[in-house]
């Protein structure tokens, strides 16, 4: 039976907290020389100077790097990534990651994982002005967002980590530095086409969380953002994409639903998908028969419902009665993405 809703919020937390942290390696040593740079870093950027110890690392390698937390990025179609350091005497090191990842989407779903921190703009891609955010209602508009001596940036097919071991008003500006220097002369990309199924409001007094929007392919992701099962009952892979946010109550703000959408590569996948999902979850529950396109379940954690829609299955956990669980439901439709 699902977990209740404390427990999972708990889990979470914990989850995303665990990811982030086992990915600030230790990359001393064993470096090898990249015979591509996916960017052109400046040999000198204020007071730091670039180290000529590089690091290529490959989807072979990418555990011996970081010791654990490569999962994260293998779900994410991660090609390769670019590593070097910045030193100088009077300040810590700063450390450059630059992720090239297959499609700009898996970019994205990286930055995706945490919409926290303060909005960067970059520059625009002629490099003469400042960066055009690009217009939403789905997700929040920032590309890069900084924080704690961290930059995130997503950039075309590039996600970028610039960290400062320790912050300081120099070394920020370095980071935002190095960050324009990254995202310069490259072309703009737009969030996944997939995320179109979030409407920013349904009726008039259910608001979209886009500051809590993520896109994902992997249970292990899903589970980080909001708990389901520890096994795969979705049957999520690298052919699959998802979109997963909470609708907010705006008369009771403490009243949240979480919904989800899946695209799957054809709908016998979906078809599978629902089955092993009702299953694996709603086990009491006797699954209706027929051509009924939508199910709704009062289960411990409130109503939860979901939906066959071609390749793609809509699932809302938690909503408050189940009104709001069909409402919900037919508002987030598939029929908007390609």
């Amino acid at each position: 039976m699902p977990l209740s809703s404390i427990l999972k919020d708990s889990i979470i937390h914990v989850m995303i907290s665990l990811i982030f942290i086992i990915n600030i390696p230790a990359c001393e040593g064993a470096n090898t020389n990249m015979t591509e740079k996916p960017v052109n870093l400046p040999k000198t950027v204020g007071t730091w100077t670039k180290s000529d110890s590089t690091q290529s690392i490959s989807p072979q390698t990418i555990f011996k790097y970081m010791n654990g937390g490569g999962e994260l990025y293998l779900a994410y179609r991660f090609d390769n990534l670019y590593v070097c350091h910045y030193e100088a005497k009077s300040q810590d090191k700063i450390l450059v990651e630059v992720y090239r990842m297959k499609t700009t989407d898996d970019a994205f779903g990286l930055l995706s994982l945490d919409w926290g921190g303060e909005p960067v703009i970059l520059m625009s891609s002629a490099g003469k002005g400042p960066e055009k955010i690009f217009d939403s209602e789905i997700a929040p508009p920032s590309r890069a967002l900084y924080g704690g001596g961290l930059l995130r940036i997503w950039s075309g097919t590039l996600y970028c980590r610039i960290m400062a071991y320790r912050e300081t008003p120099e070394a920020r500006k370095a980071i935002i530095s190095l960050g324009r220097t990254i995202a310069a002369h490259r072309s703009k990309a737009n969030p996944p086409e997939i995320l179109k199924v979030f409407p920013g409001t349904v009726g008039k007094d259910w608001k979209l969380r886009k500051d809590r929007i993520g896109y994902l392919r992997s249970h292990l992701v899903l589970n980080s953002l909001y708990f389901i099962s520890f096994k795969n009952i979705l049957d999520l892979d690298l052919s699959t994409e998802a979109v997963t946010a909470p609708y907010e109550n705006d008369i009771k703000p403490t009243m949240r639903t979480q919904a989800l959408v899946i695209k799957y590569p054809s709908p016998m996948k979906a078809q599978q998908a629902e089955n092993r999902f009702h299953d694996a979850y709603l086990p009491e529950q006797a699954k209706p028969s027929g051509n009924n396109k939508t199910s709704i379940f009062n289960i411990e954690d409130g109503w939860l419902g979901y939906r066959l829609n071609g390749n793609c299955l809509t699932i809302v956990f938690g909503a408050p009665d189940h009104k709001a669980a069909k409402r919900i439901m037919e508002a987030v439709t598939c029929n908007t993405i390609k």
